[in-house]
């Protein structure tokens, strides 16, 4: 099959080497020419290089598939500038993590233009283009349907996961056991992405709250100088004499854990790799999704108190909280005259 891929950044560019080894051609376009003649060099003839979006379109077979892997701020730009490009019947894909009320939007306005329109949330990152992509898919039946080829080839398959769901050992064919689904109308794909997203806000924290904790259990061997009415003593130091090794304690968990996890894998290989995580700032983004779930719990009246609190602390991260916490330490000063701290007591 045929498809045309505009944005071969972290993941855009392996989801184009992905589909060329299982035999699609792409048709690839970005604004690094660079990138492009690289991946045109490695494609074995199944990558196609374009010169402008009129050269990309003008390259591809009707009905035309065009993929965009861009940033969500460009796609509706991006979009304007392909339809008069394009003919009727042709179908858009949007491959990023897109607002999925702006993907209800986009699917209306390009259907009058008998244009088609699928929301696909994906999850692989820079792991993808071996690991392959799980992917959320909204659509039109027909067209997600038709496009099926490039979602199987994009998906991890059956065997990315050693051990069957249970009731499922001889499910070899279906979708979501090789890691894509159709999950239902136009954004419904962004969507599930969007849940997913936030509930890895939550598992992010919980990983990194917990080991926090255990990288702190020493805190009783350091000497304690002097009590202050302005912090409580540590009660116990006896009970925090533990210098555990972070490295070792993710390694051990990823065998036969109950929190064991991809995320986790990942944070063992951090670990070995940078244990003090020197050149870390801890200034953590968000790029929307985490507010996105919790709008959507706020409009279905359900209560989401881990994924918002993870949202928040990424806010925290950033310094947002600084104003919120000298306003604290200003009233305290007023109603008690409380000086603030100028350092971290010992054994604190």
């Amino acid at each position: 099959m045929q498809l045309g891929m505009i944005g071969l950044g972290r993941m855009g560019a392996g989801m184009v080497r992905r589909l060329a080894r299982a035999g699609h051609e792409c048709v690839v376009s970005d604004l690094d020419a660079k990138v492009v003649a690289d991946l045109v060099k490695g494609g074995g003839g199944k990558i196609v290089g374009a010169a402008d979006l009129k050269d990309l379109v003008a390259k591809l077979a009707k009905p035309r598939a065009i993929w965009l892997m861009i940033p969500v701020g460009a796609v509706d730009k991006m979009i304007g500038l392909l339809t008069p490009l394009m003919d009727a019947g042709d179908t858009l894909i949007d491959g990023g993590n897109s607002y999925y009320i702006d993907d209800i939007a986009r699917a209306k306005k390009l259907k009058e233009k008998n244009f088609h329109y699928v929301d696909v949330g994906t999850s692989g990152g820079i792991w993808g283009d071996q690991r392959g992509y799980c992917q959320m898919i909204g659509g039109e039946t027909e067209i997600v349907q038709r496009l099926d080829p490039i979602f199987r080839a994009l998906a991890p398959g059956v065997d990315a996961h050693p051990v069957p769901t249970p009731g499922r050992e001889s499910d070899k064919t279906s979708p979501a056991v090789n890691g894509y689904l159709h999950c239902g109308p136009n954004g419904g794909g962004h969507f599930v992405k969007m849940i997913h997203n936030g509930i890895e806000y939550g598992i992010m924290a919980a990983y990194a709250e917990g080991l926090n904790i255990l990288k702190h259990a020493n805190i009783g061997k350091q000497q304690q100088t002097e009590h202050s009415a302005e912090v409580t003593p540590l009660r116990n130091p006896e009970h925090y004499q533990y210098d555990f090794d972070l490295t070792e304690i993710t390694e051990v968990w990823r065998r036969g854990s109950v929190v064991g996890s991809w995320l986790l894998d990942l944070t063992a290989s951090a670990l070995r790799k940078n244990p003090s995580l020197e050149g870390f700032k801890g200034k953590v983004s968000d790029s929307g999704e985490g507010r996105w779930t919790i709008l959507a719990s706020i409009d279905e009246g359900v209560p989401s108190h881990v994924l918002t609190a993870s949202l928040y602390e990424r806010f925290s991260s950033r310094g947002e909280a600084m104003f919120g916490d000298k306003i604290t330490s200003a009233m305290r000063k007023e109603f008690g005259g409380h000086d603030e701290l100028t350092a971290k007591p010992a054994g604190l």
